[in-house]
């Protein structure tokens, strides 16, 4: 990882950081300079506490403020999750209240959708347009054809406008972009999912496995910490990866798997497990069912039989198998996040649950331990409505083991009006275009709705295709719902506002509850303003507000976490056992006529070939850009302003291309990507070629990143869907690699 150092990061940014507070913001097709925020404590340091909102991970922080003006923001030395240190990313957060291309007013759109034109209005005609367009596709098609798709936290007090509304229909595109086939394959195995952030005990382990996982490239904090201590502890790292990431160079085992073959090498490593007796026969004993089952299942599946598939010579699948019993329990085969790839991603998220079941790690030291979560009751809410309709995601059950709303799902109802039509579409921190794979699916579901509002701090590709655009307060100048999160030293942790907002943002509470009273819906928001709803909540479970100001977090006592301290043994599953024979999966085959991907063990299929002269497209992270959202920051674009394609070394040479030499890709639908340049390496296989998500914007208001790098969103026009769940994998694409200069 090209990671600077934490000194050089900081001393780049301010220069970037001075700049970019003087700069003329953007809106729309208007700009205006932007108004300081008001300085009540000029002349002093003043040091605010609150959480991160870059990413998902919500560590929590300590913001300083100099003369009035935000200067810096560090990890809290009290959270649990952070433990004082923030990432590139959450150092770089005060970017974005700085960004010149952030949103500054409310726009109705002024030309058709899709031309990214407007008009800027009042907050009064912004959400009183939205109010009218949401009652009138009530009257005239019910509430439940109005769905709302949301990424974080921040998007708490808009799920509560929904549900008071009348529509089921709420959606993260992280179930079925990212987690969901993970979270499904571990609640078949154990009852219950890895979480988030993950139950992973990283730092006690003895043997890490990782099977594309970037740790220190996706750079969730606590784990890349943990990390960092397991390396230190003579933990020995096997990482299973097409491409020698960051996670690899530490590794004593690389394995450079053939993609979409990594669930042939899971089979192997669970008969190898199985055959040298190298699972943990006592823990199997006490906690699971079907060992038999899967015994007699695996048996073909040797090493021998793995290697033709994955590449991976036997001796090698052999060696690593024993590492991994050897250190049993403390052997973590890390669950991962974005776990889409390639349709059959619940099953292999099943094999690695199965394999950390034999090893005995569910529950255990060096494994995953069992977390816990503090005892705060919610606000005293009336009962929400509900409606005759059920959720429109997933009708007749069609995938049956998906226990969230699939985001796609709302897209193909947008588009076919079946089960029935969604109609209004809110969207929250979420650029779908960028989030959601084919996107002229996505644009042509927008074309029928009558409805999109999009609420945003930055520009986004959605954006520019909506009828409204609210523009929302950076995390850093607003209150947000208190954090509750499972985790293995419970807390209560509170964001706050640090500093104005610098033109006419609104936090997304307040644009909640003003809709809400436009929507007549004025019993669901009895509190006047955030901090009564807050004081509300942490007086009932005996805290106080203007002490959780001072701290910005509280720890509740240590419990046990591993079953041998006592944390509780319990599989929500139908036998009530960790089921290595999945009895829902059996069920569910028995009544269906066996179809394919529902075996009660995981099925292996090989994957599609390359077509001659094409790579197959991987997608990935960096440590100092959040998905397609922070590409405007001044501070974060400083240190990677663009992505880049790795290629490999010898297909470079073969295509007479060098670092630094701008391509275009061109995909098996003849879509072209913008251009890119090539990073020639030995690091990745010669079948496949890489890039970071999230760049190649083609908003207009962001400026900082239009056209910078390419877009791999753009490229996955095809996608298979897992039949468990409804994920969507995204590995499914390949791509020709065409001179700039022939385009």
């Amino acid at each position: 990882m090209n990671a600077l150092s934490r000194r050089r990061f900081l001393g780049i940014s301010a220069a970037t950081l001075a700049a970019a507070g003087l700069a003329p913001a953007l809106t729309g097709r208007r700009t205006a300079q932007a108004s300081p925020p008001p300085a009540p404590d000029a002349g002093k340091l003043e040091t605010i506490p609150t959480f991160c909102d870059v990413c998902f991970w919500k560590c929590g922080a300590i913001a300083t403020v100099r003369d009035g003006q935000l200067w810096k923001i560090e990890g809290n030395p009290a959270d649990p999750l952070c433990r004082g240190r923030l990432c590139p990313r959450g150092t770089g957060g005060v970017g974005a209240h700085f960004d010149e291309d952030r949103l500054q007013r409310p726009l109705l759109r002024a030309n058709v959708r899709g031309e990214d034109t407007w008009n800027v209005v009042s907050w009064d005609e912004a959400l009183g347009y939205t109010a009218e367009k949401m009652k009138a596709i009530a009257q005239k098609y019910g509430p439940e054809s109005m769905a709302l798709i949301s990424h974080g936290l921040g998007g708490t007090f808009l799920k509560h406008l929904m549900k008071a509304y009348g529509t089921p229909n709420l959606a993260a595109p992280s179930f079925a972009q990212c987690r969901g086939p993970r979270d499904v394959g571990f609640r078949l195995t154990f009852g219950d999912d890895p979480g988030s952030p993950e139950r992973t005990d990283i730092a006690n382990a003895r043997c890490l496995v990782l099977i594309g996982s970037h740790l220190g490239e996706n750079m969730h904090n606590t784990q890349v910490q943990e990390f960092a201590e397991a390396i230190e502890n003579d933990c020995h790292v096997i990482v299973v990866d097409p491409r020698f990431s960051t996670a690899a160079s530490k590794a004593k085992h690389y394995l450079p798997i053939r993609p979409g073959t990594d669930l042939a090498l899971l089979l192997a490593w669970i008969n190898v497990l199985i055959t040298e007796k190298l699972y943990d026969a006592e823990y199997l004993a006490q906690h699971a069912v079907g060992f038999e089952q899967l015994a007699a299942y695996v048996a073909p599946f040797t090493p021998e039989w793995a290697y033709p598939e994955t590449g991976i010579s036997a001796a090698v699948i052999r060696e690593t198998a024993r590492v991994m019993g050897r250190a049993k329990p403390a052997t973590l085969v890390h669950p991962g996040r974005h776990a889409v790839w390639y349709g059959d991603d619940a099953q292999r998220s099943r094999a690695v649950a199965i394999l950390n079941a034999l090893l005995g790690s569910w529950g255990r030291k060096g494994g995953f331990y069992v977390p816990a979560q503090m005892d705060l009751p919610g606000y005293p809410y009336p009962p929400y409505p509900h409606g005759e309709r059920g959720k429109v995601d997933n009708p007749d059950k069609k995938y049956p083991f998906a226990h969230d709303t699939i985001s796609t799902g709302i897209r193909s109802a947008a588009l076919t009006g079946k089960p029935y039509p969604i109609k209004g579409l809110m969207t929250y921190a979420t650029n779908l275009i960028y989030a959601l794979p084919n996107e002229a699916e996505t644009i042509e579901a927008f074309k029928q709705l009558d409805l999109l509002a999009v609420v945003e701090v930055a520009p986004s590709e959605t954006a520019g295709w909506a009828d409204v655009v609210l523009p929302e307060s950076t995390y850093l100048e607003r209150y947000d719902e208190l954090n509750v999160e499972l985790f293995r030293d419970p807390f209560i942790a509170l964001r706050q506002p640090v500093v104005a907002s610098p033109q006419e943002q609104k936090p997304n509470w307040w644009i909640a509850r003003e809709l809400g009273l436009r929507l007549g819906l004025e019993k669901f928001f009895p509190w006047p303003d955030i901090e009564t709803y807050l004081q509300t909540r942490l007086e009932k479970g005996g805290y106080s507000l203007e002490a959780l100001k001072k701290s910005g977090i509280i720890v509740g006592p240590k419990p046990p976490i591993y079953f041998e301290e006592g944390a509780p043994a319990e599989f929500n599953t139908p036998s009530g056992k960790i089921e290595l024979w999945s009895s829902a999966l059996q069920k569910y085959s028995d009544e269906h006529g066996n179809p394919a991907g529902f075996e009660p063990a995981p099925r292996y299929t090989p994957p599609e070939p390359n077509p001659p002269g094409s790579y197959r497209l991987l997608c990935g992270r960096a440590p100092t850009h959040t998905f397609s959202r922070t590409q405007s920051n001044p501070l974060l674009s400083d240190v990677m302003p663009e992505n880049a394609l790795w290629l490999n070394a010898g297909e470079a040479r073969r295509l007479g291309l060098n670092t630094g030499d701008r391509v275009c890709l061109r995909n098996q639908d003849d879509v072209l990507s913008e251009p890119i340049t090539v990073r020639a390496t030995e690091r990745i296989r010669p079948d496949c070629v890489f890039m970071v998500h999230g760049f190649g914007h083609q908003a207009k208001g962001l400026r900082r990143a239009l056209r910078k790098g390419a877009s791999d969103s753009r490229l996955q026009t095809r996608y298979k869907t897992d039949p468990l769940m409804g994920g969507t994998a995204l590995n499914m694409n390949f791509v020709r690699i065409e001179p700039v200069s022939s385009i």
